[in-house]
């Protein structure tokens, strides 16, 4: 059975930092994009940033980007979102995400994963 739990959410005040782990298990990890995605209250899931296994290359949306980081290590089959300056828009569920192959120009497409895992809250606070 593939297993994507994901931890490390909690609540934070605006500034703050987090790292979110996904450790995948029952599944091949290498050579797979393994991506982050939120979902706040009514509105749409998105991509937040993408890694390939293979490679360690790495994809983020425009409204992270230079504050978090993904990263991976091989040997724990464990994704790392590492989350700095976090803002309040910042807080929604968070998601681990994987699919067989690279991720390519849709990394940001909800639909190109096949597994996922059930979610981590973080909440920014003011």
């Amino acid at each position: 059975q593939v297993q994507l739990v994901e931890s490390g959410g909690g609540s934070v005040q605006a500034g703050g930092s987090l790292r979110l782990s996904c450790a995948v298990s029952g599944y091949t990890y290498r050579r797979n994009c393994m991506g982050w995605f939120r979902q706040a209250p009514g509105k749409e899931r998105e991509g937040v940033a993408a890694i390939y296994t293979g490679r360690d290359s790495t994809y983020y949306a425009d409204s992270v980007k230079g504050r978090f980081t993904i990263s991976q290590d091989n040997a724990k089959n464990t994704v790392y979102l590492q989350m700095n300056s976090l803002k309040p828009e910042d807080t929604a569920m968070y998601y681990c995400a994987a699919e067989p192959g690279g991720c390519g120009g849709n990394w940001y497409t909800t639909m190109m994963y096949r597994y996922w895992g059930q979610g981590n809250q973080v909440t920014v606070s003011s």
